[in-house]
């Protein structure tokens, strides 16, 4: 997740400096920063349940989606591991039968101007109406950081939803936007050094009129750690959160999608900003308490195939309540 993120706990204001340490790593890390793979076991309780038990996602998909991308090592927006990982991407996509939109564009940073790539797959709707779902894909710009929780699960979650989406014309169109540059290249808090693909995004939506078909956008961000626990985003918008939380609540994940409220700042701000109803599915107060957020030790062996499937079940059954909606 993004370098300075405000979490704004029941009581207290909790802030966090860049680069949070602590915590221990099991798996091996290679000199490019990628896990060795052979080394991660998945304990029985972290293990995903059949996929017809969650809505037909398949949480171990999903985490092989995102064993995938750690592979590539370090992600940092301009660099060639983030090439590879849009090439991956956008293939598996089409593999998927899904149509892609690539958006490259320049965008200013404090380190320079530096090359970023929207990819957005998109399903076919009978009307104008359009459910926006995001993740990011890049990775913060430090040595060894891979990024298995904050870019690789909501990304690895958002492959297995388009495997399961694409190619299926649905009541109301769905596009699964991944994002580069989420991540600040020096610091969140100065220059607005943060959220460039998502900005690019919503900007390009006004520029070509398509912002007013945007009904709901649904943001998933760092939903893949063990012991998982989501609170309601105080930024997002009441409507879209309670309908997520309560979807939540008949499937059976109330210990997971937690009444707490915090405040995150990320890549559903910039439609916010536009009017849209958006809501930021993201546990960072775990990750910063166990000391792995934006540290080397955000490997795979901190991945929990089953959170991936919880969360993937819940965004899905959020869709076809969205679907319910907005199709009338």
């Amino acid at each position: 997740m993004s370098a300075s993120l405000r979490i704004l706990l029941p009581i207290t204001l909790l802030a966090c400096a860049i680069g949070c340490s602590g915590g221990s790593n099991n798996a091996k890390v290679s000199a490019s920063g990628s896990v060795a793979r052979d080394k991660v076991v998945i304990a029985p309780q972290d293990k995903a349940p059949l996929p017809q038990q969650t809505g037909g996602f398949d949480g171990q998909r999903a985490y092989d989606y995102t064993a995938k991308l750690v592979s590539f090592g370090p992600r940092p927006s301009g660099s060639d591991a983030i090439k590879k990982t849009q090439d991956y991407i956008s293939s598996e996509l089409r593999a998927d039968g899904c149509q892609i939109d690539e958006d490259d564009f320049h965008a200013q940073t404090p380190i320079g101007t530096l090359a970023m790539k929207n990819i957005v797959a998109k399903v076919p709707g009978s009307g104008h109406n359009v459910i926006l779902l995001l993740t990011h894909y890049d990775t913060k710009r430090m040595d060894n950081f891979v990024g298995a929780e904050d870019g690789g699960s909501s990304t690895g979650l958002m492959l297995e939803a388009a495997r399961l989406l694409c190619g299926k014309k649905q009541p109301v169109a769905i596009w699964m936007a991944f994002l580069d540059g989420e991540e600040a290249m020096v610091h969140w808090n100065q220059n607005n050094d943060h959220t460039y693909g998502s900005r690019q995004m919503a900007a390009n939506l006004e520029l070509t009129g398509q912002l007013k078909n945007i009904k709901a956008v649904i943001l998933v961000d760092m939903i893949g750690q063990k012991g998982l626990h989501i609170l309601k985003d105080s930024y997002s918008t009441p409507w879209l959160t309670d309908l997520v939380w309560s979807t939540a609540a008949k499937l059976g994940y109330q210990n997971v999608f937690v009444p707490q409220t915090s405040g995150t700042e990320d890549d559903h701000q910039p439609f916010l900003a536009k009017g849209l109803a958006a809501v930021d599915l993201i546990d960072l107060n775990d990750y910063i308490n166990e000391g792995y957020w934006h540290t080397p030790q955000d490997t795979m062996d901190k991945i929990s195939p089953k959170s991936l499937a919880i969360v993937g079940h819940v965004v899905l059954a959020s869709v076809d309540a969205l679907e319910k909606k907005f199709s009338q």
